[in-house]
């Protein structure tokens, strides 16, 4: 099963794609990885990519999508893979297209921006690793860590103003695939739970009827 994971910052996208990848014994692939990965190894493409990060630039496209198709045809991907945070934009999408890259389907999790908001600004972390949610998993006094008693903080990526600003940078460059997807019959569409397991569910349900 090729399949593309499609979803709002905060969505719970990683979370599936794990339950997926257990599930189908396929690998979740993320940009993030397959660029670090291909760094690692010094491929030329990961040269060429490492440069651009080097000089605090963003990867082009063409790096990008290189790099994946690398990995795309390697024998790690034999039995199919999970595309998570790839594509962003419709020029990506057919980019793979173009390189003869066959997707089964693309699910979506659609999850309302308020309840985004509130999930990631209610995140609290320490310097010690430890995380907790100011809803969902509270430390047991307010803005301390149980673990080493050190004061919590929120990270920059979880401001209320940073994710509001993901979250539209999402709807206009991402959001539009689900168009695009939807036209070549391929879009699955998943409504986001309160419970992860419950999510699960009608993720597993939606691609059982693949």
């Amino acid at each position: 099963m090729n399949l593309i994971l499609m979803g709002a910052p905060g969505a719970g996208k990683g979370t599936q794609s794990e339950k997926i990848s257990e599930k189908w014994n396929i690998p979740s692939i993320s940009t993030g990885d397959i660029l670090r990965a291909a760094i690692k190894a010094g491929t030329a493409l990961g040269q060429t990519a490492k440069s651009y990060i080097d000089d605090g630039k963003l990867v082009p496209d063409e790096i990008v999508i290189g790099i994946i198709k690398e990995y795309l045809t390697s024998d790690a991907c034999k039995n199919g893979f999970i595309l998570d945070g790839f594509p962003r934009s419709i020029p990506q999408a057919e980019a793979l297209e173009a390189m003869g890259v066959k997707i089964d389907a693309v699910l979506t999790i659609e999850v309302a921006d308020e309840t985004i908001v509130q999930r990631m600004s209610g995140r609290r972390v320490c310097a010690c690793g430890a995380s907790y949610h100011v809803l969902y998993k509270p430390s047991q006094k307010e803005g301390i860590c149980d673990k080493c008693g050190a004061a919590l903080y929120i990270r920059k990526d979880d401001a209320p103003e940073t994710v509001t600003k993901r979250l539209e940078t999402y709807h206009t460059q991402t959001e539009p695939l689900k168009a695009f997807y939807a036209d070549k019959g391929l879009l699955l569409t998943v409504q986001g739970q309160e419970e992860v397991a419950d999510t699960t569910r009608l993720v597993f349900e939606a691609l059982s009827r693949l």
